[in-house]
């Protein structure tokens, strides 16, 4: 993961843990839950948890693929916030393409 440049003393960023997660199943469907946590910087349990949170939302269908996981993302679902929830999440992700 790359060092982040602190501008202040509470580093932040402007995508979550989840918004993360999604990017990194956008990049890669089949990428391993470890090689997720790795990319975001995160342990593998919380990324466990978050693509949990992203099946039980909709945004994600797990389907197994030999022995190991693929992810289908749903692009069409809307953003969670009430502020961006008229914005699929198709958008989102297409600024990471």
């Amino acid at each position: 993961m790359p060092e982040l440049t602190p501008t202040s003393d509470r580093p932040w960023t402007f995508l979550s843990n989840h918004g993360h997660v999604l990017v990194a199943l956008s990049r890669d469907p089949s990428a391993r839950l470890r090689d997720i946590a790795d990319t975001v910087g995160i342990t593998e349990r919380a990324a466990q948890a978050i693509v949990r949170d992203l099946e039980e939302a909709g945004y994600v269908t797990k389907a197994k693929v030999g022995r190991r996981n693929e992810y289908r993302l749903h692009p069409h679902r809307r953003l969670r916030h009430p502020a961006e929830s008229d914005i699929p999440i198709k958008s989102l992700l297409g600024i990471f393409d």
